[in-house]
């Protein structure tokens, strides 16, 4: 059976290195360019080159993330980007654009793509789609549980990879667009601003009924539960966590690696309540198992802080002047960070005091006295816990070692000849030096064992070692020296030697669309008879006559459906013959707009993050490319949808720090949030080619209008 694969974070070549000691068996990490994480440190061009052979010499692969969306002026440096990727040997890319996926599939037919989590991929109709496409695996999203997780693992033939550490989004992922309407720093471009994790009132009926950081997950912990995603066939296993410290990469890679060895050679997961307490000391804003195992929706949010939630350590339990009395319920040492809850202070512990003696570490059910002024009484949490850092860091020194068989023959009259194995890779080399009868002191065979056993400024340690030697010979101990350490370079350079690059021709097939000037309107009415002679299509919620469906922005089951249908996610493009796509298919190129039109979309909305100049990029670079014009429209009046969520809030509106209204709507039991303010473009899209124009105005049939 083939075993799960460990897939770790990496934003620099540190993490990296600790991911890999840690006990990775994969890497996922950025370049500088095209991740959906920007303010990670993230890998220039030498240090992904670095990366990748540092990597494969420790038998882990690299997978590099260009998820972003990318632009119409963007896409000949992307692809020339992607080949750079290719030429080095990454295993594999991983992308969230649409348009990008089928131009590097096309131009490089053997390069392993993954489909992000950005893409949305949450039923079984949108992996059928990716099947067709030979996307070689889908990174599900996180809102699904384990039963359609297994569903979709039973009908398919791709590989499914699975978040089960870290920070959770709110949002399904590639469908939060809050921070690009509110402040431009789109998520789907890497510089999400993170809107989540702001405070928020809940009103209803325009009272507040909630507050606090409302939208704010915990973070994933699956710890005790990936047996269940073993048993059903996972490939993959994944953590969350190109922005924390190498620290937390290695202590959280080497739980889960303890806790997949202990399953697969134990039948039970070896994780104690001791290891979670560490990992929560490290980063934590409170655990959930999250919708992967089924979460309640009320255990899903921690409204009291978004950010590190530390461990308790004490309460404080006297204070005076500049100084408090803490009681401890766990060990304190100098160096630590302690966070005062009530007061919210937090600070590094430079000098404490048992009764008025200066001490450097105090145990549970001590009191120290601190010398810091703060306010309340309160409970106190270590955020940094100094000594499990400095006892990680010496961990991740220890390097990571990989079995190595040899085999010497060492025969009077002959070469001295060595045979290094790892895995399927065998290398032989032989010595220049003509072995000798001995005239002193014969050369035997612990001699060459310890010789051939220095390896410790390799990958390898010596794993068996046969050695075939005759009586009574001589052989220099430099040739022995210099013969190992041929050998290991030549094991080294065929284990790193690159795949065959293989080059194709992009070809997408679309025609033609005439011009039109058509105006759009989106409903939620029975009532349409007053509209159908104002619009040249009526897009409804309702399932009418005379219009057509708009089908919801997440289906996990597909229904069967004749007539002409709005669609936001891949799967309905699969399912469904007559598709007019939404603009949360995120729509910013024209290498997309073909690739919709050659699975036969008849008209494709553009996303909402493009302006004016970028929509006129993709109609003329669309007429350039194939001589034929794209059936466009664009949403110029309506309030976007910001979010849709499997949590939800029971109210009307969130109310931000400015005082800004955001319209809930639950509907088919996924929650959606409204944009605070209403889009009213005033652009003649129709001079630069878009076929037509569409009013979002399904909020107007709602009892509370924002």
């Amino acid at each position: 059976m083939k075993k799960i694969e460990l897939l770790a974070p990496a934003g620099n070549m540190e993490s990296l290195i600790a991911a890999i000691n840690a006990g990775a068996d994969a890497v996922y990490l950025s370049g500088k360019k095209y991740g959906a994480r920007a303010f990670a440190a993230n890998f220039s061009s030498e240090e992904l080159i670095e990366a990748v052979k540092y990597a494969h010499l420790y038998d882990v692969k690299i997978y590099v993330t260009i998820n972003t969306l990318i632009y119409e002026n963007e896409m000949d440096d992307f692809i020339n980007y992607v080949e750079f990727l290719y030429s080095i040997n990454v295993d594999a890319v991983i992308m969230q654009d649409l348009g990008a996926m089928d131009l590097v599939r096309q131009k490089f037919p053997n390069l392993e793509i993954h489909a992000s989590t950005q893409m949305n991929i949450h039923s079984l109709e949108s992996v059928k789609l990716l099947e067709k496409l030979n996307i070689k695996r889908a990174v599900l999203s996180r809102e699904l549980s384990i039963d359609d997780i297994n569903h979709i693992k039973n009908n398919s033939n791709i590989e499914l990879e699975i978040f089960v550490q870290g920070a959770l989004c709110v949002s399904f992922s590639g469908q939060c667009l809050m921070s690009s309407l509110i402040g431009g720093r789109s998520g789907n471009r890497g510089t999400c601003a993170q809107c989540c994790r702001m405070k928020y009132d809940l009103v209803k009926n325009f009272k507040t009924i909630d507050r606090g950081y409302l939208l704010s997950t915990k973070d994933l912990c699956a710890l005790n539960n990936i047996d269940k995603l073993i048993d059903i066939g996972v490939d993959s296993l994944k953590i969350e966590g190109r922005m924390k410290r190498k620290e937390y990469i290695y202590f959280a890679v080497s739980l889960y690696r303890k806790a997949i060895d202990s399953y697969y050679n134990t039948g039970k997961i070896d994780i104690t309540s001791k290891d979670i307490y560490n990992l929560k000391k490290i980063f934590n804003r409170k655990f959930t198992k999250g919708f992967l195992f089924n979460e309640n929706n009320n255990n899903f949010i921690n409204k009291e802080r978004p950010n590190h939630q530390g461990v308790e350590i004490g309460k404080v339990i006297n204070i005076k002047n500049n100084s408090f009395l803490l009681k401890l319920s766990d060990n304190l040492n100098i160096n630590d960070g302690i966070r005062i809850i009530n007061d919210d202070i937090g600070f590094t512990v430079t000098e404490m005091f048992i009764d008025s003696k200066r001490v450097k570490s105090a145990k549970k059910g001590d009191i120290v006295k601190i010398n810091y002024k703060i306010n309340s009484l309160s409970k106190v949490v270590k955020t940094t816990d100094y000594m499990q850092l400095k006892e990680i860091q010496e961990k991740i020194k220890i390097d990571r070692k990989l079995p190595l068989d040899i085999i010497v023959n060492a025969k009077y009259n002959k070469k001295l000849e060595i045979i290094a194995k790892y895995k399927e890779y065998s290398v032989s080399l032989s010595s220049d030096y003509i072995i000798e009868k001995s005239t002193k002191v014969a050369t035997n065979i612990n001699d060459i064992k310890n010789k051939i056993d220095r390896l410790n400024d390799t990958v390898y340690y010596l794993n068996n070692i046969i050695v075939n030697i005759d009586d009574n010979i001589f052989i220099p101990v430099s040739v022995i020296n210099n013969l190992r350490r041929d050998i290991i370079e030549l094991l080294n350079k065929k284990r790193l030697e690159r795949n065959k690059i293989i080059y194709g021709e992009y070809n997408t097939s679309v025609k033609d669309y005439p011009y039109k000037k058509d105006v759009c309107i989106l409903v939620d009415t029975d009532d349409i008879d007053n509209l159908k002679d104002k619009y040249d299509e009526i897009y409804n919620f309702k399932n009418t006559n005379d219009t057509t469906l708009k089908l919801n922005r997440i289906i996990i089951n597909h229904d069967d459906i004749e007539k002409r249908v709005l669609v936001s996610e891949l799967g309905s493009i699969n399912k469904y013959k007559s598709v007019v796509t939404d603009t949360y298919l995120n729509v910013v190129n024209s290498y997309t707009v073909a690739f919709l039109h050659s699975l036969n979309v008849d008209k494709i909305t553009l996303s909402y993050e493009l302006d004016f100049n970028q929509i006129k990029d993709i109609i003329d670079s669309y007429h350039k490319r194939y001589n034929k014009h794209p059936n466009l429209e664009v949403i110029v009046s309506g309030y976007e949808e910001a979010m849709v969520c499997k949590y939800k809030l029971y109210g009307d509106y969130l109310k931000d720090r400015f005082n800004n209204l955001f319209k809930i709507k639950i509907r088919d039991d996924y929650m959606y949030i409204y944009n605070y303010k209403k889009r009213n473009l005033q652009d003649d899209y129709y001079k630069i080619g878009v076929n037509s124009i569409r009013y979002n105005r399904e909020l107007d049939y709602e009892d509370n209008v924002i």
